[in-house]
Parts: structure tokens; C-alpha cells; sequence
């Protein structure tokens, strides 16, 4: 028996309604898919954000019952000591002018002596981004620092970076003039390379021994590593201590 056109189109409606209800739940499930997609991408990003500080924080926790000789490398990581004279290179030079250094990295030479240098000694860790300039930083070693440099390929490896700013934590606060130090990076920006294979720098500006009055005698101190000692930098700040040289007893502006 024939469907009556009422029937028919009835019939009809509920398969469109159907289809209209299959393809809306079709679109929300579409809708939670792409809502769920973002929202594990949202955390994933904002982990991947908050992974790197807290993993820092916990490889900075490690060291902290560690004595500085017991971070890094043996001091056999580190070749013989080179000195250069210094006599004669402690020259100001006007703020914001540039010089251009033959030693990489110096120890010693022409810098800067306004207010902005040499830098305070409440901070002893630097990175490319914030590290102030060589003319800043040579007039530190004037005043008895000992800084250590480390190259792009310690930049560029978390864990190493991680190491030397504990280093740094183990000289606090700027009173204590034996904790005259500085952790550095020496970028392709400010010169030539360190010697092949060797990847850290130690220096100092030394007058020639505690004490010593002959300003022929001065000399700038280096020591290259192939990755960082911490009992190396013991046995090198314990020769050259911050007595040693050409202004020992000097404050920056910003420590008076």
C-alpha cells in the first residue's frame, strides 16, 4: 500500500533529521579533537618552557655540598700557564671607546675607568646576552680578578654552562676581596679563538708576586682548558690571588 504524501515527506524528515543529528555530534567530536589538540600542545609548550629553569635549578642544587675542586675536570684538562708582558698597559681610555685586543681573551691592556666599569663584584656570572664589554672587564683584572672564559661549545652545552654557574655561587657577595672572580663567555665577536681544543680560559693581571713594586715585572696570565677544573682554578687563584695585582684593593663605583 502507497505511503500517503504526508507519510512520505514525515519519513523523509526524520532521515534528514537523522543526518543533521549524526553531523552535528560528527562536528562537536571535530570540535573536542581540535580543542584537545591545542590543549596538549598548550602544555607541552608551556613545559617545554618551564622544564629548562627547573632542570637548572636541580643541577644547581647538586653542587651545592660540593668544594670547588671537586667541579669538572681534573686539573690535567688544563695546559701549562703562557705570560705576556703587561708593563706599561694599564692606559684609560675614554668611555664607549673600543679596543681591540691581540690576546684571546686578554688579561690585561687599555680599558675603560668611568662609573660604569670595572663590573660589581655582586654578580660573578655572565651569558652572551648580558656579559658587559672586554674594556669593563679588563679593568677588573687591573683590580685583581681572576676570570674565567668559556667558548661557544660551553655555551652551547647546558650541563657545562650549569657547572660554571655553580662556580660562580661559590664566591658570594662583594666583600670578600679573595672572592674576586668572574665567569665570562668569550664570543667570535670579540676575536680569535682559543687554542685548538681548548675551550675555557683562565686569567689575571699579575704584578709579579704580592708585594712587588717593579712595574717592569708586570705580566697578564693565561691558562687554557678543555673543559672547565674547579681544581685547576683552585690551584690558579691560590698563585695569583687577587693581592697580586696592579690595584688590589680597588672598588667599583657601584660597591662604595
Amino acid at each position: 500500500m502507497a505511503k500517503s504524501a504526508k507519510s512520505a515527506k514525515s519519513d523523509r524528515q526524520k532521515v534528514i533529521d537523522d543526518i543533521r543529528k549524526k553531523q552535528k555530534g560528527a562536528d562537536q567530536r571535530r570540535g573536542f579533537m581540535i580543542v584537545g589538540v591545542f590543549v596538549v600542545l598548550a602544555v607541552v609548550i608551556v613545559g617545554a618552557a618551564a622544564y629548562r629553569p627547573i632542570a637548572d635549578s636541580i643541577a644547581l642544587r647538586s653542587y651545592a655540598d660540593m668544594t670547588l675542586a671537586e667541579i669538572g675536570g681534573p686539573a690535567s684538562s688544563c695546559v701549562e700557564e703562557e705570560t705576556k708582558s703587561a708593563e706599561g698597559s694599564g692606559e684609560h681610555v675614554p668611555d664607549t671607546q673600543q679596543v681591540t685586543y691581540d690576546d684571546a681573551p686578554p688579561a690585561f691592556g687599555p680599558h675603560w675607568n668611568n662609573e660604569t666599569a670595572p663590573v660589581p663584584m655582586d654578580r660573578k656570572f655572565f651569558t652572551d646576552g648580558d656579559r658587559p664589554e672586554l674594556e669593563q672587564l679588563v679593568h677588573n683584572s687591573e683590580h685583581g680578578f681572576t676570570i674565567v672564559w668559556y667558548d661557544q661549545t660551553v655555551a652551547d652545552d647546558s650541563s657545562a654552562v650549569n657547572e660554571l654557574e655553580a662556580v660562580a655561587k661559590k664566591f658570594p657577595g662583594s666583600s670578600d676581596y679573595r672572592y674576586k672572580f668572574l665567569a665570562v663567555p668569550w664570543t667570535s665577536e670579540d676575536g680569535g679563538d682559543f687554542p685548538e681544543g681548548q675551550h675555557i680560559a683562565m686569567t689575571h693581571w699579575s704584578i709579579g708576586g704580592v708585594g712587588e713594586t717593579d712595574t717592569t715585572q708586570q705580566v697578564g696570565v693565561w691558562q687554557y682548558c678543555s673543559e672547565f677544573s674547579g681544581e685547576a682554578l683552585v690551584d690558579f687563584m691560590e698563585k695569583y690571588p687577587y693581592l697580586d695585582s696592579p690595584e688590589p684593593n680597588a672598588l667599583s663605583p657601584q660597591d662604595l
